[in-house]
């Protein structure tokens, strides 16, 4: 599929919307409810998935969607996609129920196993950041003033971290530990991410649980910006290759040339 400008505002249009009815939700007394993996929902998940799932079938109705709040589908029919959107309407939703500001809408285009167009939308600043494959990535404030951002160059003894506030594991603080000093930016949803491709963050390590709509907006803005997105061996996370849409253990980085796996090699 041709990804153009166009198609690119549409997306940033189509995210827009989503996380105007989260905020129409986000000041009320909603409930919480539990799905079968433990994870929450909410009404504002929900709001935004129909929301964004309609937008999408109208604009591209030849192009499945998949998102973390559809129905399952087996690997046998997901498989024969080469092209389709991946969803998380409201990434972050423990961050949502804590009403701390810190979650997203996030909208990917997947060709090819590849993520080749990232959306995401942080419904309380109004700020998005986007990028498409070639054509770079850009942060846009809430005032509409649209930027290209970069990655950061990484100085050993200047590391910044991004951490999770709802996450964590042995091996994540074992990575800390060994880069004593660093700075540690603490925040939720894909907006670690993010930090990683403005520039104001080294690595976001993440050991632990996460399925593929969590990453594949934000790696394409991570890779765009210039950085990278990597399994434990080194290697870009892939989209759509096997039964689960689990992904495994990654590291989101700023600068690809710095040495990170000095520090793997001692967990």
């Amino acid at each position: 599929m041709e990804i153009n400008q166009k198609l690119i505002e549409e997306i940033c249009q189509i995210a827009g919307n989503a996380a105007d009815r989260i905020l129409e939700i986000y000041d009320t007394d909603f409930s919480v409810e539990s799905k079968d993996d433990r994870s929450p929902l909410t009404a504002a998940d929900l709001a935004a998935h129909n929301t964004i799932c309609a937008a999408l079938a109208e604009l591209t109705p030849d192009i499945p969607v998949l998102s973390e709040e559809s129905a399952e589908l087996p690997y046998a029919e997901r498989s024969q996609w080469n092209c389709y959107w991946l969803v998380d309407p409201l990434d972050g939703t423990r961050e949502f129920i804590k009403r701390n500001g810190e979650f997203t809408v996030n909208i990917a285009l997947i060709e090819n196993g590849q993520p080749g167009l990232g959306v995401i939308t942080v419904p309380v600043t109004g700020v998005c950041y986007y990028a498409a494959t070639s054509l770079g990535a850009f942060k846009t404030s809430a005032e509409g003033v649209t930027k290209p951002i970069k990655v950061k160059t990484t100085e050993a003894d200047k590391i910044t971290i991004a951490g999770s506030r709802s996450h964590g594991s042995e091996k994540q603080r074992a990575f800390i530990d060994q880069l004593d000093g660093a700075e540690i930016l603490a925040i939720g949803s894909s907006l670690k991410f993010c930090l990683i491709a403005e520039g104001k963050a080294d690595i976001y390590p993440r050991y632990g649980l996460t399925s593929e709509w969590d990453t594949a907006a934000a790696q394409c803005i991570v890779e765009e910006a210039g950085g990278c997105v990597v399994d434990m061996d080194f290697k870009p996370i892939r989209y759509n290759s096997k039964d689960s849409l689990l992904n495994p253990e990654f590291l989101a980085i700023a600068d690809p040339s710095f040495n990170w796996k000095q520090y793997l090699d001692k967990i």
